[in-house]
């Protein structure tokens, strides 16, 4: 009884090994087709590059729409460090730019936005918000909620042009002929990815 054990519990850790090594679980009964790596298929995924790019982009903005939705603004540039710690940019000087360029606009419609402007101009993102609250004390609106609306839309922006990008490169498989199903699912298996 005792080997049998051992056994299992051997076997139950090549299987992690193969899982943590291959990215297949072998549990689940995924395999990647024999003929994956054939030069006919590395032709077929050469077509879905762009779009598998882009659904790469796609994932990592909808998990940071997420997690501007989940999180207060203070621990925003924290959590989207954590959650993607090889990004090179900046996200507080990204932010900053993107919240700027939309009270850019904002001031060309109110007069009072133009001087909420010159001081965001001037103020890094992690003291944006308050900054605005100590200086426009007599503002009625809630300048954490605009802040977060001009974030949440801006998000949701970059996600609508992949999701674009996306069902382009798609389009322009079918006019070829070919099943952008097939070609994803090409591409993903030559790449030892189940799908």
């Amino acid at each position: 009884m005792g080997d049998r054990d051992e056994s299992r519990r051997l076997m139950e850790i090549q299987r992690d090994a193969l899982k943590e090594e291959h990215g297949v679980d072998v549990k689940a009964g995924g395999r990647i087709p024999k003929n994956a790596r054939h030069p006919n298929n590395e032709k077929i995924a050469k077509l879905y590059e762009d779009a598998a790019e882009y659904e790469e982009e796609l994932e990592a903005f909808e998990a940071e729409l997420e997690i501007l939705n989940d999180n207060a603004l203070g621990d925003l540039v924290a959590k989207l460090n954590e959650n993607n710690p090889e990004y090179e940019g900046d996200y507080a000087d990204e932010i900053a730019s993107g919240i700027v360029n939309a009270w850019t606009q904002l001031a060309e419609e109110k007069s009072d936005a133009q001087e909420q402007l010159e001081l965001l101009k001037q103020t890094a993102f992690s003291d944006m918000v308050e900054k605005l609250n100590a200086i426009f004390p007599a503002y009625t609106g809630d300048f954490e909620a605009e802040v977060r609306a001009v974030l949440v839309k801006r998000w949701e922006f970059l996600v609508d042009i992949k999701k674009e990008h996306i069902a382009e490169e798609r389009a322009d498989m079918k006019l070829r002929g070919m099943k952008p199903d097939h070609i994803r699912k090409v591409y993903y298996n030559y790449h030892g990815v189940i799908v």
